[in-house]
Formats: structure tokens, sequence, C-alpha cells
């Protein structure tokens, strides 16, 4: 945030102070349940709460006995593996419709913009369990309900919305005045398109991509509607976890995917900065 000009009055520095603070209780009231699980994922005893030992910070009552029952419980192992394959195949579906139909929404001349914008991005307004519900009996019916292509394709559909969002936002500072200029010059629109418009709109479809990964890796409500046991992801197996054997694993779990996510957010405002620079835009 810029620091404030010379010539601020006494009332303008209040209200910036107090807009600082504010913006800090906020931070920390949605920072803190997250960061509060992390000391809890290296408790020695099975409990959800902060032992006397810990609050002493007692090496006894520090372990990592709850990272080494995942890294050897193989009810883990299936559902990291089949979260990996679903949210890696639904992403690739869902970042290819999402970047066409992006680039069919950017064009002016394109019918019914608004009506079919509203339409696609709906999974990311519906409720999700009125998806999941709609989602269930549709499938059932088609015989998808219980089976990988089933999951893979419903993940799509709730990723879906974010790619399209994503490369939409990074072609509107598209300069058309580039594909004018190839074409004057003799190149054909294909040509202009993956010389042009792709390495300037990659950056938006990865940042798609990994929100489309991330939507997918994380969903669990959908899931437990169309998938079934073989089809059993990490967040369903956490869920199932604390509803039948609660186990301070799942905190560990929790952890590591907390670290995930930092990792991939930090990715994604990589290649936003990226894409600024590529559009000539100063980054913020």
């Amino acid at each position: 945030m810029a620091a404030l000009p010379p010539y601020a009055s006494p009332l303008d520095k209040i209200w910036h102070y107090t807009f600082l603070l504010i913006c800090g209780l906020v931070f920390f009231f949605l920072i803190f349940p997250i960061i509060v699980i992390i000391p809890l994922s290296f408790n020695a005893s099975p409990y959800f709460n902060f032992t006397a030992k810990m609050l002493a910070l007692d090496p006894d009552g520090y372990s990592l006995r709850w990272y080494q029952d995942f890294f050897t419980n193989s009810n883990w192992h299936s559902a990291v593996r089949n979260s990996f394959v679903i949210a890696f195949f639904s992403t690739l579906i869902s970042t290819f419709l999402g970047t066409l139909a992006a680039l069919g929404l950017s064009r002016e001349e394109f019918p019914f913009r608004t009506t079919i914008t509203g339409i696609l991005i709906s999974p990311m307004i519906v409720p999700l369990i009125i998806s999941a519900a709609g989602m269930f009996f549709f499938y059932s019916r088609i015989g998808l309900q219980g089976t990988f292509p089933g999951v893979i394709l419903a993940h799509a559909a709730l990723a879906t919305p974010f790619v399209v969002i994503t490369v939409t936002a990074t072609l509107v500072g598209f300069d058309n005045s580039l594909l004018r200029a190839a074409a004057s010059l003799g190149a054909s629109p294909t040509r202009s398109f993956f010389q042009i418009t792709v390495p300037i709109i990659t950056p938006g479809v990865i940042s798609g991509a990994l929100f489309a990964f991330i939507t997918s890796y994380d969903e669990v409500v959908v899931i437990m509607f169309v998938g079934s046991v073989e089809q059993r992801t990490i967040p369903w197996q956490m869920f199932s976890g604390i509803r039948e054997q609660i186990s301070p694993t799942i905190l560990a779990v929790a952890t590591m995917l907390i670290i995930f996510s930092i990792m991939l957010l930090s990715l994604i405002e990589l290649l936003r900065r990226r894409n600024e620079r590529l559009r000539g835009i100063t980054p913020s």
C-alpha cells in the first residue's frame, strides 16, 4: 500500500491507519483457523487440541507419527492417487473447453454473449449440493455414476468456469491490431493464432488450469454423489476420517495441502505478473 502523501490531513492519517487495522483483522480472521492446524499436526497425542507439553514447548509433546501414518497408510495412498488422476484429466478437459469458450466469447460479433457467459459460469453460482444431486440422477441414467469418467466430467464441469473467467480476463486487453498486422503481412489465421494469440494468452490459460486443478483437487461434495469407494479422493478421505475414525493424520494431510495450495497460488501470482508485463501493464 502506498505511503501517505506529505499533505495528508490528520483525518486522512486516522482513516489510513484505521483501514490498515481493519485489513489486518480481516486477514487474521481468515488465516488464523488455517495456521492453527499446522502445530496441531505435530501433536504426539491422538487429540485435536494443544496438550500441556505442547504449550510448554516440551519436545516430548511433538511427534511426526501422523505424517508417518500418512506415508504408510494404503488408504491415503489410494486417495492421493485418485485425487491426482481425477484432477489431472478434469483439468485437461476444462482447460481445453474453457479456452475455446473464452476465445469465442471475446469476439464482439458473438451472438448472445451475456446469456452464454451466464450459463458457462453457472456452476460457480449454483449451490454445489444442487449440482451434485443433478449430476447424480443424470449420471445414474447413463451409467456414469460411480465411475472415473463420470467423476472426471463432473469435476471438469465445475472447473471450466474458472478457466473461462481467467482466459477472458487475459483477452480483454488483447490488441487485435496485431492480428490485422499479421494478416497484412500474409500470415494465415491459423499461423496468426499460434504465433500471436497463443503466446499472449498462455499465462492466462496456465492460471486457469491451475485454478481448475485446485477446484478439482479440493472438491468433496460432488465426488460423494457421483463417485464410489474406488474414486475416493483426499477430501473425501478426510471427511470420512472425521466422521468414522478421528485421527490427527487428517491434520498432517491438511498441513501438506496448505503448503501445496500456497505453492500453486504463488505460481499463479507469478504468471499474473508475467501476463501483465506481456500486455505492457506495470505490475501493482
